[in-house]
């Protein structure tokens, strides 16, 4: 068995109280038994005496006796540990002490000491052994009284200040260590005294006197002393510096709360605010995050590396102090940040370097200029005494500067700090660069839909206009639904609401196509389901010319196909309405008394995918009767099992709410049939309808007669000075002679002139005939062929559109605007 053993056992004490003794001669053979000797290992005196120690001992320490005896012979002793035989039992563990036996009246003999250990705690220590053990240890150690007073110290403590043991006899914490919580400590003591119980790892962080300007951190067990009947005597304690590690924990925990808080959103300004916040008041005293002005706009830093005279345009995003004490800063967040040409902050940004500063001058100025006073402050008024500047950078690219400074903690940034301010700072600038591409293309994505939805819905008398939309995507606000409002001639006005597959940018794009071919249609002035019947041709043949083959199984390759679509056309004239679907929800109708009902729309195929042709329904409406024209995302649910009629009884419900205008009516439908997140794209469309007075509308029939021109100029000059437009007289003369003479000339039937005062005048006149006019530009030397082109020239607007019964032509003078 292995062995620890004592050197030098002279003059070390060794309880012999309860000690077997047994004497052997030089040749380590047994010269003396005793009786505690065999009541230890149950040989008799006559067993024992004559027979070598060896025989005694177990197989792997009798090897050792002679080793033993030499050791014994030159070192005058040994002390160490044994395994005896018992006579009649298993092995006995002794502790062993071999020392001379002082006889002089023959040969040299040994004194062995035998302890059984089968109950002690282990080794029995000397007085020398424990006083090396404390006295050596790298551990502090002390004991107080009950009164808390020094009664005793090892050399170790004095490693954390207040000089050698002697000085601190008599005197409590608080003498020795000013600068430390004392009281903190010493209940801890009392608590002890009190209860007997130990306290074992109690931490404590504060600035003792071996290091009055640097923060430690150390770990201490308390135990109480009781005299022999157990009365406390006063507390035994250790003190071991910990600060390393405490440091280590503290970097630990700043990056982890880094993880946690940097980065939570997409937006620049609070990404860099969430930096400053993390680092203060963990690391610095005062922190500030200044970010190039072309970052905080969502674009790229500027090429190159800076010069050494450059002004960099910075601009202050995020500054945190960690308490009122210490100054904000010199500038405010949102500011413009400049710094001088060649100062710390320029270098840096030049460098893409850290830079270190343990100690300010005091009399130096602050590096950002401003004026304070009518003069430059200095770091001794802003009571910063260290600073570390750590570039922003990310993918190779420098964003900007944050910069950490001391105020309160007395000690300087060493190079552990810089350390952890670069890892914080790198982590930050991901977030930050992820934020500024985000803004970039979220800014790219925000003009490509503002282009593609109306910035405004037109002004017209025909209809009280009000749409909400609501993109699923709620990062980039695109999506794939729409809406439209087309003024289109006789004061009509088209409605339309449609939806392309998908979200994002790429149905985005989708849509705005769409949305321009509905547009480009609809002022041809065509039926509702020939402007879906195009738009289907259009979406096909796009799809084709792709590719992509426009069947249900590859829809979604081309995103515009499989697309719905509503096409209404509102006559304020005579109420009536005309739409068509292609794959999209019909409309709902709310009455003037409120009743809310459903158009029995027949549902045309989807854009593209083919089916049979599209089929238009007309309806007369009373004024004050709203459309709501709405995409599926309005009513979709996350659950999978629904009903058209379920739905339709929670548009219903909806729409019987009460508002006090159409704008808030159709935001609160919105509201309650759609999340703040909704699962689809969702837009609603509301319109409620008017009509022109018998006032606003006068028409006649005419006879195909040519001398019916000279009527027709007589009687619109009439009605217009009922209207008090005596100042279009001229005008409206020319375009109702040139619009009725071309009738007469080339149709047959009946003839009807129709005026119509609105937001312009409106001249319109009808034939049936089946051939559109066209606009010429005759020759100096042709003798007709002028009429149209007048009349383009003199009015805003001109046109044809085609009724089951013939043609329309017609033409319109702006009444707020100048005549052309």
């Amino acid at each position: 068995m292995g062995t620890h053993e004592e050197r030098g056992v002279a003059g070390q004490g060794f309880d012999v109280a309860d000690a077997a003794p047994v004497l052997l001669d030089a040749q380590g053979l047994v010269a003396g038994w005793t009786r505690d000797a065999q009541r230890l290992l149950a040989y008799a005196a006559p067993e024992a005496v004559g027979r070598s120690v060896a025989e005694l001992l177990g197989t792997e320490d009798a090897g050792r006796v002679p080793e033993l005896l030499e050791r014994c012979r030159r070192d005058g002793g040994w002390t160490g540990l044994l395994t005896a035989r018992h006579r009649d039992g298993p092995p006995v563990r002794l502790m062993v002490r071999i020392t001379p036996a002082l006889d002089t009246r023959g040969p040299a003999r040994w004194l062995v000491l035998l302890s059984e250990l089968a109950d002690a705690p282990g080794w029995d220590m000397s007085r020398a052994t424990l006083e090396q053990m404390v006295t050596r240890s790298p551990v502090g150690i002390a004991i107080v009284d009950t009164d808390l007073r020094f009664v005793w110290s090892n050399d170790a403590l004095a490693q954390y200040g207040g000089g050698p043991p002697s000085h601190r006899l008599g005197l409590r914490l608080a003498d020795i260590q000013p600068g430390l919580d004392s009281s903190s400590i010493e209940s801890q003591m009392r608590q002890v005294l009190a209860s007997g119980v130990p306290i074992v790892g109690y931490e404590h962080v504060g600035h003792a006197r071996s290091a009055p300007l640097r923060e430690t951190a150390h770990m201490m067990s308390f135990t109480r002393l009781d005299d022999g009947h157990g009365h406390p005597t006063g507390v035994y304690y250790t003190v071991e510096d910990i600060t390393d590690r405490h440091r280590a924990r503290q970097r630990l925990a700043l990056l982890d709360r880094a993880g946690e808080r940097i980065g939570r959103t997409l937006d620049i300004t609070h990404t860099a605010q969430e930096l400053a916040d993390v680092a203060v008041p963990g690391l610095a005293d005062l922190v500030t995050v200044d970010l190039l002005e072309s970052v905080l706009g969502g674009g790229e830093p500027a090429a190159g590396p800076l010069g050494d005279t450059a002004r960099v345009p910075l601009r202050r995003a995020g500054q945190r102090a960690g308490t009122e004490s210490v100054p904000q800063a010199v500038v405010a967040i949102g500011e413009v940040v400049t710094y001088p040409a060649g100062s710390p902050p320029i270098r840096c940004l030049r460098t893409a370097l850290s830079w270190r500063e343990e100690r300010l001058d005091p009399l130096g100025e602050a590096w950002a200029e401003h004026a304070r006073g009518g003069r430059a402050a200095i770091f001794l008024e802003l009571g910063l005494h260290s600073v570390m500047i750590v570039p922003i950078r990310a993918r190779g690219v420098t964003l900007g500067l944050t910069t950490f400074f001391r105020r309160n903690r007395q000690e300087p940034f060493e190079e552990d700090d810089l350390n952890l301010a670069e890892d914080l700072v790198s982590r930050a600038a991901v977030c930050v660069d992820n934020a500024r591409r985000y803004t970039r293309e979220r800014d790219a994505a925000l003009v490509l839909q503002r282009s593609l939805l109306p910035h405004q819905l037109p002004e017209q008398d025909a209809l009280e206009v009000s749409a909400c939309y609501r993109p699923a995507d709620e990062l980039t606000g695109l999506g794939g639904d729409w809406y439209d409002v087309i003024p289109l001639s006789g004061a009509r006005v088209a409605l339309v609401v449609g939806e392309v597959p998908g979200h994002g940018i790429d149905a985005a794009a989708a849509m705005g196509r769409l949305r321009t071919a509905v547009r480009t249609l609809a002022l041809l002035d065509l039926p509702p389901e020939e402007v879906l019947a195009h738009l289907d041709d259009l979406v096909a043949r796009s799809a084709r010319e792709e590719g992509v083959q426009a069947d249900a199984e590859e829809a979604a390759v081309a995103q515009s196909v499989g697309s719905g679509c509503v096409y209404v056309v509102y006559d304020p004239v005579d109420g009536q309405c005309t739409m068509a679907a292609a794959g999209h929800p019909a409309p709902a109708v709310v009455l003037p008394d409120g009743e809310v009902t459903f158009v029995d729309l027949p549902q045309g195929a989807s854009l593209g995918v083919g089916g049979p042709p599209y089929e238009s329904v007309e309806l007369a409406l009373a004024a004050g009767s709203t459309l709501a024209l709405h995409t599926d995302g309005l009513l979709a649910r996350e659950e999978a099992d629904w009903a058209v009629d379920a739905d339709r009884d929670r548009l219903r419900r909806a729409l019987e709410l009460h508002a006090t205008s159409l704008d808030l009516q159709c935001r609160a439908v919105v509201d309650a049939l759609t999340p703040a997140r909704p699962h689809d794209d969702v837009a609603l469309l509301m319109a409620r309808t008017r009509l022109l007075g018998t006032e606003q509308v006068a028409d006649w029939d005419l006879p195909s007669d040519p001398a019916a021109v000279a009527d027709a100029r007589k009687t619109a000059a009439r009605m217009l000075t009922e209207w008090g437009l005596q100042e279009l007289a001229f005008t409206t003369e020319l375009v109702v002679s040139e619009l009725v003479t071309n009738a007469i000339r080339y149709s047959n039937g009946p003839i009807r002139l129709r005026l119509i005062r609105e937001r312009a005048l409106v001249c319109e006149v009808f034939d049936g005939g089946a051939t559109a006019p066209h606009l010429r530009h005759p020759r100096t030397t042709d003798e007709g062929g002028r009429g149209l082109l007048l009349v383009a020239q003199v009015t805003q607007r001109w046109g044809t559109r085609f009724v089951p019964e013939g043609k329309i032509i017609w033409a319109e003078q702006s009444l707020t605007d100048p005549p052309p």
